[in-house]
């Protein structure tokens, strides 16, 4: 009972996100010139909101794996030395206030970002993979809601967020200097 809420509730989630990831990309093509406050708040917050996906995408995979018992494969351990330390990164460049982080977890959540489209490609295509050679297979359908929203379809949307939010606010870090 409290996994399919857990699912369903982080499902809704990440169809939230792909909206707000299409309503940005409309805003950057179409309207940033004219309502610049959209930009300048992402701008400032990109790094906060960066390190809000990374923490809730951090705690949702543990649950999965030590709450839920879905035992993860090698794919998304990959995918999870990627995430968690951009918790550790951007916490600690929030802490300290140090936006000059942003290149380099923009570089490991780009990193985790490829890793989740070749894990989407096998995962959706029912292929076997080298890779995945230990532990669970990198196409066991723990999760499936919608249609469509998998666990590396939850991972490919939250690097994806990280990596907008960050564009952002390397954007307002490269004005500043």
């Amino acid at each position: 009972m409290t996994i399919n809420f857990i699912n369903e509730l982080l499902a809704i989630g990440v169809i939230a996100s792909q909206v707000f990831v299409v309503l940005i990309a409309l805003y950057f093509l179409f309207f940033q010139r004219k309502y610049p406050v959209i930009k300048n708040f992402l701008s400032k917050n990109g790094m906060i909101f960066s390190f809000l996906v990374a923490l809730f995408a951090t705690l949702s995979s543990l649950f999965y794996s030590n709450v839920a018992g879905f035992a993860p494969c090698d794919l998304c351990w990959f995918q999870r030395v990627f995430m968690y330390s951009q918790v550790i990164i951007l916490g600690l460049a929030l802490i300290k206030k140090d936006t000059k982080i942003v290149d380099y977890a923009l570089l490991l959540a780009f990193i985790g970002w490829i890793i989740s489209i070749y894990h989407n490609y096998i995962y959706y295509q029912g292929l076997s993979s080298t890779v995945c050679r230990i532990g669970e297979s990198c196409i066991t359908p723990y999760v499936t809601e919608f249609g469509y929203i998998t666990i590396p379809m939850m991972s490919f949307t939250a690097f994806f967020l990280i990596i907008i939010f960050l564009l952002y606010q390397n954007q307002s870090r490269n004005n500043n200097v």
